[in-house]
């Protein structure tokens, strides 16, 4: 699915785990081009990710269940290439071609 930003595109893979699938048309992985550059011409960040995922990816209307507030909701691990994000920056991560995030949920309903 190509990104609705025009100009240069970065291919990276995203998965969902833990539930989180269903929310994404009930696939785990998704391969992607996303804009190399967001709308204000910087690079393309996981919070771009984040944001391109719920406005063009997402099929469930229950978006609140991925992100709260604008940012993914406690209890959602996210990799990249298979780093805690946490080391990585988090959302301010840039993009680079051949990345793979991974989201996965915690949240066990019961």
């Amino acid at each position: 699915m190509a990104s609705s930003v025009e100009g240069p595109q970065i291919p990276i893979s995203v998965d969902f785990s833990g539930g989180l699938e269903m929310l994404f048309s009930n696939q785990r992985r998704h391969s992607l081009s996303i804009a190399a550059n967001d709308k204000d011409g910087n690079p393309s960040t996981i919070a771009f990710l984040i944001d391109h995922l719920c406005k063009n990816l997402m099929k469930d209307p229950r978006s609140e269940l991925f992100v709260l507030d604008g940012h993914i909701r406690p209890g959602i691990l996210v990799l990249i290439n298979d780093a805690d994000w946490e080391l990585e920056g988090e959302e301010e991560y840039e993009l680079k071609a051949g990345d793979n995030v991974l989201f996965v949920s915690t949240l066990h309903g019961g």
